[in-house]
């Protein structure tokens, strides 16, 4: 290809933190774990703030993946004021039409930090997919230094491929996991949360062995992967992620999804990551146009 047309992927200048789910807000033991020693309360949400780098930040709160917008907004809200934060906007649509109809871009552009809430991640793809909204968001994450967290649902939605349905109880067949197209602020990353303590290892190792070029990155709640360069990937938070890769799966029945049959995986690779581990999202998809 000559050098004039070759296609290059930009480096994104923003910040991912990408947190499991039930992040401790203030002191509250983590659901059927003890917390490690040397946690303290608010540890995600203290590194959220100390990545934006601002002594007065404007942060925008996304709760449109949850049922109740207005109580995960003020849940949220409330912490973030006792950290000091004054200036806290909500940013919530319902259904599709109001966010192409809404001109929210002025409030694109100026906040410093993004914070999507936990709920139904196929709400997010459904209502944000292709909008002016999430391609306004997209360019600056590109090109300036923002910070965008999601939570749970608001984690899972910011990869692709993305899981939207699929519980424990259907895992264990082939072809019960159900797979689309998320926001893609990274693409090749399958995200999973709320990961060990829902048992979510198999429904996730199912989309990494139909997805081979993907890597899966499974985050416990009160635990968060840091992405920064797009590539640069660091935990944080009490609990574990789970890195799995299928670059190097010999074989896998998840083709026989019509008999649902248990599913059978050889060579997966699974690391198991904890507080300021890191690791690199490996690239192995080049971009094209």
């Amino acid at each position: 290809m000559p050098e004039n047309q070759a296609s290059t992927c930009p480096v994104p200048s923003g910040i991912l933190v990408i947190i499991g789910g039930k992040e401790n807000k203030g002191g509250q033991q983590v659901e059927n774990r003890e917390t490690p020693e040397g946690f303290h309360p608010l540890q995600i949400h203290k590194h959220f703030l100390d990545l934006v780098q601002k002594d007065d930040p404007l942060i925008e709160i996304i709760t449109t993946a949850s049922g109740d917008g207005d109580e995960s907004f003020e849940d949220y809200k409330k912490v973030f004021e006792e950290m000091g934060v004054k200036r806290i906007g909500h940013i919530r649509h319902e259904t599709r039409k109001q966010v192409l109809e809404e001109d929210v871009s002025s409030r694109v552009k100026e906040a410093n930090a993004f914070f999507f809430t936990g709920g139904d991640q196929l709400l997010l793809t459904s209502i944000y997919g292709g909008t002016a909204f999430l391609t306004e968001l997209k360019k600056r994450y590109i090109s300036e230094r923002i910070v965008i967290a999601g939570t749970s649902a608001g984690a899972m939605a910011l990869s692709t491929p993305m899981i939207y349905a699929g519980n424990a109880e259907v895992q264990l067949l082939t072809g019960q996991i159900k797979v689309t197209t998320g926001l893609e602020f990274l693409k090749d990353v399958c995200i999973d949360t709320h990961f060990v303590h829902r048992g979510r290892f198999i429904r996730l190792a199912q989309v990494i062995a139909t997805n081979a070029t993907c890597i899966g990155l499974g985050i416990e709640e009160d635990t968060a992967v840091i992405v920064t360069n797009g590539v640069d990937a660091k935990v944080i938070g009490s609990g574990t992620v789970i890195v799995m890769d299928g670059f190097n799966i010999t074989d896998s029945n998840v083709r026989d999804f019509t008999e649902k049959r248990p599913v059978t995986i050889r060579d997966l690779r699974v690391d198991i990551l904890a507080d300021q581990q890191t690791f690199t999202i490996p690239q192995t998809n080049p971009p094209h146009i």
